[in-house]
């Protein structure tokens, strides 16, 4: 992913925070098939591991084991009207952040797939672990055979936040201001966001 130095967000803390916000990731084979899927940042090794699981149907943990693969996870993201800028001339453009993984694909035994799937449960719904009324035991079993679990040990991250904080604070509180009167929930989102990380909304 293409990150110029000064929208590549750096901290490692801001990058697991982001992968644990929009864990609704886009896994890509060198094949170039994709598959979406929830998944997890854990700390292990030097930066980091994902986990996951997908139907033991699909064809591309086959094609991914022991394979280089990539995860992108997309955040916030809006349109950013020219008119929202003190500058001129200006042109139209797409504000967003995102987070793109690279690593070794593995797929995982029966005891870890089921690891994978009960630290997704207690990362998105904690109450569910243990719930036999929900997921009975020998429901459990059954999915574990339709299923592999996965682990990608990360060796390469690009992270990129580009909230027009390049731009001169004046450009900044326009965009900042067209966002905040925009009708659209995309430009509500990614207001939520750039209030969070304090970037590209003039306030800095």
């Amino acid at each position: 992913m293409f990150t110029p130095k000064a929208m590549a967000m750096q901290e490692p803390e801001a990058i697991r925070q982001f992968i644990a916000d929009y864990g609704f990731g886009l896994l890509i084979t060198a094949d170039l098939n994709t598959t979406r899927l929830p998944l997890l940042f854990q700390d292990d090794g030097d930066k980091g591991m994902i986990i996951g699981h997908m139907a033991k149907a699909n064809p591309q943990w086959q094609v991914a084991d022991n394979q280089r693969v990539s995860a992108v996870f997309s955040g916030p993201h809006a349109y950013i009207s020219p008119t929202w800028y003190e500058s001129r001339p200006v042109v139209a453009t797409w504000n967003y952040a995102s987070v793109q993984c690279f690593g070794t694909f593995s797929s995982l035994n029966r005891d870890a797939t089921r690891d994978a799937i009960n630290a997704l449960m207690a990362h998105y719904e904690p109450s569910l672990l243990g719930n036999t009324e929900l997921l009975p035991v020998d429901y459990m079993e059954r999915l574990l055979n339709a299923v592999v679990g996965f682990k990608i040990v990360i060796n390469e991250i690009h992270a990129k936040e580009k909230l027009g904080q390049q731009k001169s604070k004046a450009d900044q509180c326009g965009v900042y201001q067209g966002l905040l009167n925009s009708q659209s929930p995309d430009a509500a989102n990614l207001v939520r966001y750039m209030d969070n990380r304090g970037i590209g909304n003039g306030k800095t």
